[in-house]
């Protein structure tokens, strides 16, 4: 009887004891478009293609002053010194040579190349093209990886306030077999019993509040803040449900960020193809120069008195033969249009497969919610009825928390269902390029 006392009055303490700690104070909330911006903006993959989108701009410039003439300027200035030997002193430097002087200009510009410029010139803007595909294909999945831990942090903090009602029915259960222990309505198994689900509450109740912290750490990175942020508290569990048409979305994905960056790969191979094969077309180009030079006993700075001259020529060439190099460019390009061809082909059926399987993880998590918010009310009502035939002493304690554990396993899957549903529409953005509506 004194053991049984003993047991009794530590279950008591175990039942009185506090809640673990949230420990969730240095956490700033953040609202999700806030984080998405910080993500896009911060992000090393989005710094890269913004990056890339620079260079494939500086690359058009480029491009185009090719069609421009090549313009560079010489001057000289050149002191002329000379030695004669003395047999009687031996190397005698001489003096009184002349400074000699020049200065020129020269311009150089190709006529004709077999239009290889104008290609290369298409090639770049289409590069630039791919590189602002890729850049908010980027940036769409970006907004995914944040909207994916965002939606864990969410399902974290559900699973706390689960796992929190978890342990508040775990503690009250406990002091009711304790003082059914004590009248003798019950044995110490039904306290022991009641101690374990104690004990599995405040597990499930610390491992959600750990989640939460890693899931905010994860969000941290992704948008680069100095200090940890979280979820912001007022987006509450519940999802807002989308109408979305199947036929729309699958051609928004034939068109979004990932096939217009593969069609853009496929126009600048095609570019570099026509600028290989223009290697067989003669070059003709125009040079002009104009030069001057004078020579003078002392040093000057001017351009008087030069004797200039001026030079204009043409230039006609044509390789008949360079050890197969033009061939071995045209195969190269070839080869890289049909790579450009294939990406393209699987980037669209790649587009299509993920918005079928998307859509599909949508709608069937849409309806798993709806199921389990009704199971989740059956399985409370179920377990309010338990709680009255176990307090009559119609029904043991192994069935109460048999249908205590129902509870939690439907809350928990209402839980996975919501979170589901949030990626799963984030994943439709990704491949279609834009916000549901």
């Amino acid at each position: 009887m004194v053991k049984q006392v003993l047991v009794l009055s530590t279950l008591i303490r175990v039942a009185g004891a506090q809640a673990p700690a949230t420990g969730q104070d240095s956490l700033h909330p953040i609202a999700l478009d806030e984080a998405v911006r910080l993500a896009q903006r911060n992000a090393p993959a989005a710094v890269q293609a913004r990056g890339q989108v620079r260079t494939s701009a500086s690359a058009i410039r480029s491009a185009y002053g090719a069609f421009m003439p090549s313009l560079s300027l010489s001057v000289g200035q050149t002191k002329q010194a000379g030695q004669r030997f003395d047999p009687l002193r031996g190397p005698v430097t001489q003096t009184g040579m002349p400074w000699s002087y020049s200065t020129g200009v020269r311009t150089n510009i190709e006529l004709f190349d077999g239009f290889r410029r104008w290609n290369d010139l298409n090639a770049r803007k289409a590069d630039e093209d791919a590189a602002e595909s890729s850049e908010v294909a980027q940036r769409f999945n970006i907004a995914l990886d944040v909207k994916r831990e965002y939606a864990n942090i969410l399902a974290a903090r559900e699973s706390e306030a689960a796992a929190r009602a978890q342990l508040q029915q775990a503690e009250a259960q406990l002091r009711s077999a304790v003082a059914r222990v004590k009248a003798g309505a019950a044995t110490m198994s039904d306290s022991l019993r009641s101690v374990i689900q104690v004990g599995d509450a405040r597990l499930a109740l610390i491992t959600a509040q750990n989640n939460v912290r890693v899931a905010s750490a994860s969000l941290t990175r992704l948008v680069a803040t100095p200090f940890l942020v979280t979820a912001n508290p007022a987006d509450t569990s519940d999802v807002r449900m989308t109408d979305v048409d199947s036929a729309s979305l699958e051609q928004l994905a034939l068109e979004g960020p990932a096939v217009q960056q593969a069609e853009m790969q496929v126009r600048a191979s095609s570019a570099s193809v026509k600028s290989a094969r223009s290697t067989y077309m003669p070059t003709l180009t125009m040079s002009y120069n104009y030069n001057g030079n004078r020579q003078d006993s002392t040093y000057r700075f001017g351009f008087s008195d030069y004797a200039y001259g001026r030079t204009l020529s043409f230039s006609l060439n044509y390789p008949v033969f360079n050890n197969f190099s033009r061939e071995d460019q045209v195969v190269r390009a070839r080869v890289a249009e049909d790579n450009a061809a294939a990406q393209l082909r699987d980037a669209r059926l790649a587009a299509r497969q993920s918005i079928i399987q998307q859509l599909g993880g949508l709608r069937t998590a849409e309806e798993r919610i709806r199921i389990q918010q009704a199971s989740v009310l059956a399985a409370q009502e179920d377990l309010r009825v338990q709680q009255r035939r176990y307090a009559l002493g119609a029904s043991t304690l192994v069935d109460l928390l048999t249908w205590q554990s129902a509870l939690n396993q439907t809350r928990v899957a209402l839980i996975q269902a919501r979170q589901h549903y949030r990626i799963a529409g984030a994943q439709i953005e990704a491949i279609i390029g834009r916000g549901l509506p």
